[in-house]
């Protein structure tokens, strides 16, 4: 298949975690022998065009109009993208399907659709109403009603987890047979082979210090605040523990402000956003990997977390919940729980024997169940679900046209008296303009 995916984040310019899920899915097709474009911003000296593990990537640029507002900005956004890929498909021929990442993308992929006759499969990877938990404001009701938009122009919709189909449906009133549950993906070499780096842990915490690890935007829904809520309870019966942040984000300033009101700033490090190897290092160097989310649609850095080897403990907010089994391979929490998450950190601080159990099980799992070649196999049969769905209704509404002109034909004839001459298995799409 010849595929079209839009995405307004792509490594190495990654907000938050669809880049990776469209590089792991992107490069995976191509492995299986598809032809993969990806359009997507071009952030600072970014290659315009370049060809990344077989995938070809197009970046483009806004408009050199300065926008009033993020939407107007994404609205740019999306007329560039709209056309690079008009230009993409006078060169090259047409895509046999727009794979469209999220409501940032929907303006483009539309135009497209309906210029070209090419479907749509969307991912749809988090909804705001979920984020903001109901929509209070106008600028929320505009990004509910283009996420209503790209799952009514979509032919399949793909989310991650059972929760978000149900908050799709309930939502939207999409029909339950075209949302498709397939998670997201991991590289499951991603930690084969490093060992934890004592010099760079060092830089965090002494050597008899456990460190409690996050990684991820700071924003509210991830619960970062409920972890610094449930810090003093663990530090009562855990003395030697340390928390690190890894990310930015517009909480920034609010998560290092409660830092100080609740006392613990000296136990916190905020390392601002890391890069892949010291991500990897991160996580190796942790003794328990926290998640804490009041909202999530999957998590897949619980995916990360479960695969390094750490006990992983979140909340069982949303795709969270279907990922970690909790005492079995991971360990969950009440979301939004600030003592709930305590108790669940501190059975995997005193309790080895639970540890060296749920985390052998975590790796284990991880590795069965959410590889890229499963992942990418699910979704290959997606989009021959698509395909073949917009086949059908093609064949349907020519088949109906047909009938149509039938009908036109036998009326008129009868009402001429025109001798029209029988056909038994086609009509002539000529004849609708004679007796028009």
């Amino acid at each position: 298949m010849k595929i079209l995916m839009l995405t307004w984040e792509y490594p190495p310019n990654i907000v938050g975690g669809i880049a990776r899920v469209v590089q792991g899915l992107s490069t995976n097709l191509v492995k299986k022998g598809h032809e993969v474009h990806v359009i997507t911003y071009q952030e600072g000296n970014l290659k315009a065009e370049e060809i990344d593990e077989g995938v070809y990537i197009h970046r483009v640029k806004n408009y050199m109009i300065n926008p009033t507002n993020f939407t107007e900005w994404i609205m740019q956004l999306n007329f560039s993208m709209a056309e690079r890929a008009i230009s993409l498909i006078n060169k090259t021929g047409k895509f046999d399907l727009v794979h469209a990442h999220d409501w940032l993308v929907q303006y483009a992929a539309k135009t497209i659709k309906h210029g070209f006759d090419i479907p749509i499969t969307a991912t749809v990877h988090a909804l705001e109403s979920g984020r903001q938990r109901g929509i209070h404001t106008e600028l929320q009701r505009y990004i509910n009603d283009v996420e209503w938009l790209l799952s009514y122009e979509a032919q399949e919709i793909i989310c991650n987890s059972y929760f978000m189909k149900q908050e799709i449906q309930s939502l939207f009133g999409v029909p339950y047979e075209k949302v498709n549950v397939i998670a997201n993906g991991i590289n499951v070499d991603k930690f084969d082979g490093v060992e934890r780096d004592w010099k760079f842990r060092r830089n965090y915490a002494a050597d008899n210090e456990k460190i409690l690890f996050f990684a991820g935007r700071l924003v509210p829904e991830k619960g970062i605040q409920v972890l610094f809520e449930a810090f003093n309870k663990i530090k009562q019966n855990y003395n030697d523990v340390k928390i690190v942040i890894a990310g930015n984000g517009g909480y920034m300033n609010e998560l290092r402000q409660k830092t100080y009101d609740l006392g613990i700033a000296p136990h916190v490090y905020f390392t601002n956003r890391l890069n892949d190897e010291q991500i990897i290092k991160m996580y190796k160097a942790a003794d328990v990997a926290v998640f804490p989310s009041t909202y999530e649609p999957f998590g897949i850095v619980a995916l990360e977390g479960m695969l390094s080897g750490n006990p992983t403990v979140v909340s069982d907010a949303g795709g969270l919940n279907e990922i970690i089994r909790h005492g079995i391979d991971g360990m969950k929490s009440y979301s939004g729980n600030a003592n709930s998450l305590a108790d669940s950190i501190l059975e995997v601080l005193f309790n080895k024997e639970l540890v060296k159990q749920i985390t052998a099980c975590a790796v284990k799992r991880v590795k069965e169940e959410y590889s890229w070649d499963l992942i990418t196999n699910k979704t290959e049969k997606i989009y021959e679900k698509t395909i073949g769905d917009r086949k059908v209704v093609e064949a349907s509404t020519e088949e109906l046209i047909k009938e149509e002109i039938k009908e036109t034909v036998k009326r008129r004839s009868k009402k001429s008296k025109m001798a029209i001459p029988e056909r038994k298995n086609e009509v002539d799409f000529g004849e609708l303009n004679a007796y028009a």
